[in-house]
């Protein structure tokens, strides 16, 4: 059976979408089935897959709409063994249509649930901020990365983020559980850097990961040529850094 994992951060240009990317083709090259939703109106974990997001008909717009089945979406993507349900702009609409529908905030999950049958990971790649379609994410995910950039505002927003998921815990999905807050953009030379990894390790302990990511070019280079950073530079940083993230999930999920 596989679970389904949600990254989510409500603020922007923290490693999300770079994250869900390249945690998915880490896993794909370690043999794991992996399908990538993007739940993002801005697309890019779509078209940083190979995807041309202007030639999306269904996606996780309609996926969310109920208008299709799960299948119906799915498309192969530029990394071995990640297939995904991709955006398109449309999404955003999602956000208004839903609201008035029963159960609004099950639709994802009612959608996906039975696909774990086929695949070991599914992610999610969540929107930057916390809507209806983030809440609908939450509540199909049995776990959720967190991506905390290492810069100055890193924890800005980090405690309503949580405060949103002990909420779905408590109403709508209660086996929710945190993955691991995930550290990103690290750099190594700078006091700042080093400053906020102590931080979030102390305050957070085990919740968070030991693989940190490494700043590195090659990582926002890739999406450029609709590529994962496994298939764009496997030799680089991003990719080591990347492929030790899949390595610790997977043996955590073994250990369970």
């Amino acid at each position: 059976m596989g679970k389904i994992i949600a990254v989510a951060n409500q603020k922007g240009g923290v490693g999300k979408t770079t994250t869900t990317i390249n945690l998915a083709a880490s896993l794909g090259v370690l043999d794991k089935r992996v399908l990538l939703i993007d739940a993002d109106p801005q697309a890019n974990a779509s078209s940083g897959l190979g995807i041309d997001i202007e030639n999306v008909v269904n996606g996780s717009y309609q996926l969310l709409e109920h208008a299709i089945r799960a299948e119906e979406a799915i498309v192969q993507s530029s990394a071995p063994n990640v297939d995904i349900i991709p955006a398109h702009i449309d999404l955003v609409a999602a956000e208004i249509e839903l609201v008035d529908k029963d159960g609004r905030e099950y639709m994802l999950r009612n959608s996906i649930t039975h696909l774990k049958e086929k695949y070991d990971y599914i992610l999610i790649d969540c929107a930057p901020s916390l809507g209806l379609i983030t809440l609908n994410a939450l509540t199909a995910a049995d776990s959720v990365i967190i991506p905390i950039q290492c810069e100055y505002f890193a924890l800005e927003g980090l405690g309503k983020l949580l405060n949103t998921i002990k909420s779905v815990q408590k109403i709508h999905n209660k086996n929710l559980d945190i993955e691991g807050l995930l550290l990103t953009m690290y750099d190594s030379r700078l006091r700042l850097s080093n400053q906020v990894v102590e931080e979030v390790q102390k305050h957070f302990q085990g919740m968070v990961f030991e693989t940190i990511i490494q700043r590195n070019v090659k990582l926002s280079e890739a999406p450029s040529y609709g590529e994962s950073i496994i298939n764009y530079d496997a030799g680089s940083k991003g990719a080591t850094n990347y492929l030790m993230l899949a390595q610790e999930i997977i043996q955590k999920h073994k250990a369970i």
